[in-house]
């Protein structure tokens, strides 16, 4: 029997933010027992909780329904807020398949198993995305207000700018066409109007048609913004996602320069919706 909670990641109002399931002490679970619950559960990801390895103070690993990530956002700051309830603690370092990172957590008093939590995110591998017109028709765009490029973080992330917010509303991907481009999530973004941004993200390479918060791709996009003149270096970022879906779910994410590379960090609330156990 493994204990699991439920948490809603980038979101503090009911049914807000993106669902990640948290199974705690899986040391026991093979690869293949995670990827089965990961597929069975059909959530965008589920995480396992296990003893570090490296020095941290967990390892987690990060499954969607069809494969294993090295890195992801929501299910990590869900994981966190997990822990932070399940531990008592406010401070964690993650082991990942990318890195090991560092998870600040505060507890809101006044909203029971609600939390902030700002995280590190790694150093993208940033490159000019080859398929692009093949992209663009996938999506049914025209063309993108912004180079298109792909940052890797363990998931690969392509941008595609879309002019406003109108328009973003009205992308309506061929998800067979768009499947046939491999390991990556398009995700197209605009201002929103407001002073922040807006973003949907489709990948049904990863076993997501469209995601209501993809936190991996908040630190990324605040750097494709300050790469293209649209932000600054150590400029904090708002960026909502999810509205399309009835799921609105809110992000934070800075862009910092440093000598060995840009550093990205991402933050937001996540709660805990439900517990159970696993028989397995």
């Amino acid at each position: 029997m493994h204990r699991y909670t439920v948490v809603n990641a980038f979101g503090q109002e009911r049914f807000t933010g993106n669902p990640v399931a948290v199974f705690f002490a899986c040391d026991d679970l093979d690869d293949g027992d995670m990827q089965s619950l990961a597929a069975e559960l059909h959530l965008s990801e589920t995480t396992f909780v296990r003893a570090p390895r490296k020095g941290g103070t967990f390892e987690v690993r990060i499954f969607t329904p069809v494969n294993e990530l090295g890195f992801a956002g929501h299910p990590l700051l869900g994981t966190a807020v997990a822990l932070a309830e399940d531990r008592g603690l406010n401070e964690m370092q993650f082991e990942t398949r990318k890195g090991t990172f560092r998870f600040a957590v505060e507890r809101v008093k006044a909203r029971p198993f609600t939390a902030y939590v700002q995280m590190e995110q790694p150093s993208p591998v940033v490159s000019r995305y080859e398929r692009e017109p093949e992209l663009l028709a996938a999506l049914g765009l025209e063309a993108s207000t912004s180079p298109v490029e792909m940052y890797d973080v363990g998931p690969r992330h392509v941008f595609v700018g879309v002019r406003d917010v109108a328009a973003l509303g009205e992308v309506r991907p061929d998800l067979n066409r768009l499947a046939s481009h491999f390991d990556m999530a398009a995700l197209c973004f605009c201002p929103d109007g407001a002073g922040g941004w807006r973003l949907r993200m489709f990948s049904p390479a990863y076993g997501v048609n469209e995601d209501a918060a993809t936190g991996s791709a908040a630190g990324p996009l605040a750097l494709h913004l300050v790469r293209h003149g649209r932000a600054a270096f150590g400029e904090k970022i708002r960026i909502t996602q999810g509205v399309e879906m009835g799921r609105a779910s809110r992000m934070d994410a800075t862009a910092r320069t440093e000598r060995d590379g840009p550093r990205l960090e991402a933050g937001g609330y996540g709660y805990q919706i439900a517990v159970g156990s696993y028989f397995i």
